[in-house]
C-alpha cells in the first residue's frame, strides 16, 4: 500500500496537461459569447411563440 499511496501523491502533485482548450487568461471573450448564445436563444423562442409573454 505505500508505494500506491506514494504514486497517488506524486500524480497529485504533476501539472495538468492542456488539452488544447481556450486559455484562461482572458475570460470576457467567453462571457459575451455565453451572453449572445442566450440573447440569440431567447430571440428564436419569442419569435417562435415558445415563450408567451408573462401576462
Amino acid at each position: 500500500m505505500p508505494a500506491e499511496a506514494a504514486a497517488t501523491a506524486a500524480a497529485l502533485d504533476a501539472p495538468a496537461a492542456r488539452t488544447g482548450g481556450p486559455k484562461d487568461d482572458s475570460p470576457w471573450m467567453e462571457h459575451l459569447l455565453g451572453w449572445t448564445l442566450v440573447v440569440v436563444l431567447a430571440m428564436f423562442l419569442t419569435q417562435t411563440g415558445l415563450i408567451a409573454g408573462l401576462t
